[in-house]
């Protein structure tokens, strides 16, 4: 099982309108962060597109491209790329610029979006949601195989025996479907033979084991073997040397996130009770010690028998110390305890 970060550069909302000084700062340290994950010999490193003023990045491949000079071997991914309200020829010439400059590391992870604030900016109609996406995927995974192009679809302008250039360093960029949970996703994400990641935000990660069954079912119904099936889970996370510290630590910084985003989903404020719920040996929220930590991920490898795990490292408003502290622990003590507790299994 590959073992990786990702983050959505959250970061503080400027204090002066339009001076870009907090995002500055945020990228600067998600650069560090970044690096740091390589030096250390993670697996992955995922980093999130958003358009809203509480995260720094709202074009990871600019971010990917940077970090692709800085670092050596980690794997390179979107977290996700908003695809509905992209246009698959500019996201696999970046991405495929991207893979040239870290000599094949990139990926993309592909998905409609935890926010819709991208549809009215880039101008697409949320009646068109589930279209935008269906067309696009199809396109995007066309032109990941093949140079020349000839596609028509309902939301975008036909291309007919058209080459999209530069090609990737790799024969075909790994294409990943990001989800929630939503049945269809699993079964789309079947058909079109793409790898799936769920992301895990909340409630018993046991919830999901029906929906992972069901991509794991639907690939072998299409003659998929068990070797080839991938699919990743990733959860909210934050290590310490002490349980209880680590605890503390995080709690004030994600409450404030989960209200914020709830505010506007209509949901109820985080509590302290309801947060040490989540903390439970089989709760979706990964904050704790090292030991606590590591059996977590080992428990949802258990239950899914997933290919991919990764840690949502710096979720709300962390101090950039605090979360490299964090990553620090993640590679220097858990991803070696879970890879040597995953060799004895075998």
């Amino acid at each position: 099982m590959e073992l990786g970060l990702m983050s959505f550069a959250d970061m503080e909302p400027e204090k002066q309108a339009g001076s870009g000084i907090s995002a500055h700062q945020r990228i600067k340290d998600l650069m560090e962060e970044i690096q740091l994950a390589d030096q250390l010999g993670i697996d992955v490193f995922g980093i999130g597109e958003h358009h809203r003023p509480d995260y720094a990045v709202s074009s990871p491949e600019v971010i990917l491209g940077a970090a692709a000079m800085i670092t050596k071997n980690i794997k390179l991914t979107s977290a996700v790329t908003v695809l509905s309200s992209d246009d698959p020829v500019r996201v696999y010439q970046a991405f495929a610029t991207v893979d040239q400059l870290s000599n094949g590391r990139v990926e993309i992870m592909a998905g409609r979006g935890s926010f819709i604030e991208s549809f009215p900016l880039f101008g697409y109609d949320l009646n068109d949601y589930e279209g935008l996406f269906t067309d696009k995927i199809e396109l995007l995974l066309q032109i990941n195989k093949s140079t020349k192009v000839s596609w028509k679809g309902k939301h975008r302008a036909a291309i007919n025996n058209l080459g999209v250039y530069p090609r990737a360093y790799q024969n075909e960029i790994p294409i990943w479907l990001a989800a929630g949970g939503t049945p269809a996703s699993a079964v789309r994400a079947a058909k079109l033979n793409m790898p799936l990641m769920l992301a895990i935000i909340g409630g018993m990660p046991e919830q999901f084991v029906r929906f992972i069954n069901l991509y794991k079912d639907s690939c072998k119904d299409l003659g998929r073997s068990q070797e080839e099936i991938q699919f990743g889970v990733n959860n909210h996370f934050y290590v310490g040397d002490d349980a209880e510290i680590a605890a503390n630590e995080f709690y004030p910084y994600y409450a404030t996130m989960m209200d914020r985003v709830g505010r506007e989903r209509g949901w109820q404020p985080l509590t302290k009770p309801q947060f040490d719920y989540l903390r439970n040996p089989k709760g979706a929220l990964m904050v704790g010690s090292v030991q606590q930590v590591v059996d977590k991920i080992l428990y949802e490898h258990e239950i899914f028998g997933n290919t991919r795990f990764l840690a949502q490292a710096s979720v709300g408003f962390v101090p950039h110390q605090k979360v490299m502290k964090s990553i620090e622990l993640y590679g220097t003590k858990v991803v070696p305890e879970v890879r040597k507790a995953l060799a004895l299994s075998k």
